[in-house]
């Protein structure tokens, strides 16, 4: 379509998987969103086994990862385009996926790899499709139960997620207009849910 390519083409409606790196569409969004339904499909790996290959003869070994992927990871790439996620046009699929981690031992890499790329990844199962078309659809992942105000020191424990998680999740929702800034406590901004929202 012009200077972009587009993963797939079904019944008018364009269909981009991005695993990772929102802020590269930013520029294809601007240019498609006017005259044409997007669905962004987006993975997140809610369990994943890490499989490793042979290194010096030993046999491969597979093990199950300590890191668990929650929706509330998607805010890390919306970063990169709050503003569009009420457009008309634009949905946004989350995927909750297992998935297997293929890594091989290369010699040439840095230390802090530890001599481990990843090769591969293979998808095992969808375990479940959450669908946003709006502001609302995503501030209805706001847990129940956060004072009003609150801040992101209470919405991390709430969401069961790190602070830099509940810092993005925040300042996205209030890009969309579905939050707003109340106030401070200390240096902490305090956000509510804005009326109408």
């Amino acid at each position: 379509m012009g200077r972009f390519v587009v993963d797939i083409v079904r019944d008018g409606t364009f269909i981009e998987v991005q695993t990772r790196g929102f802020s590269s569409m930013r520029a294809k969004l601007d240019a498609l969103l006017d005259g044409h339904r997007v669905v962004i499909v987006h993975p997140i790996a809610q369990r994943k086994w890490i499989l490793k290959g042979p290194r010096n003869g030993t046999p491969s070994s597979r093990r199950k990862s300590p890191k668990s992927g929650r929706v509330y990871d998607a805010f890390a790439e919306l970063v990169s385009f709050p503003s569009l996620v009420d457009h008309p046009n634009l949905s946004i699929e989350i995927l909750m996926t297992d998935e297997e981690e293929v890594r091989r031992f290369d010699d040439n890499l840095s230390r802090r790899r530890r001599g481990w790329a990843i090769v591969e990844r293979r998808l095992i199962d969808v375990t479940d499709r959450i669908r946003f078309d709006t502001a609302a659809d995503w501030l209805a992942l706001l847990p129940a139960g956060l004072p009003t105000p609150f801040t992101t020191a209470e919405l991390a424990p709430a969401i069961d997620r790190p602070r830099r998680t509940a810092q993005q999740m925040a300042y996205c929702l209030r890009e969309m207009g579905a939050l707003e800034v109340r106030g401070k406590r200390g240096n902490a901004l305090e956000y509510g849910v804005c009326p109408g929202a």
